[in-house]
């Protein structure tokens, strides 16, 4: 089955965030409400455009995901990046 949620870009701080209950942003992928077709997902970007009006967010769109585990998983691997943070070396030698 296709889910979606929404994510955007919180204008304060930059941050990945995605479209919760109550019209509310959170940074948690699990917080975000799903659409299981076409017109719950037209009704959640509807929702969201009220948030860029309102100045807190920027850029939402349609994101689908996987529930599959029990978790919410990104299907792209963009989503997945924009999700976890990239994938790089934390324990660059900083001496240099």
């Amino acid at each position: 089955m296709k889910l979606e949620i929404v994510s955007a870009n919180r204008l304060t701080d930059g941050r990945v965030v995605y479209l919760s209950h109550g019209g509310r942003w959170s940074e948690k992928i699990v917080d975000g409400r799903t659409a299981r077709n076409d017109k719950e997902s037209a009704a959640l970007l509807t929702e969201a455009e009220a948030s860029v009006a309102k100045c807190l967010v920027i850029d939402p769109y349609l994101l689908t995901i996987s529930d599959e585990t029990g978790a919410f998983t990104a299907m792209r691997l963009r989503e997945r990046i924009r999700q976890f943070g990239p994938k790089v070396n934390q324990t660059l030698d900083q001496s240099v």
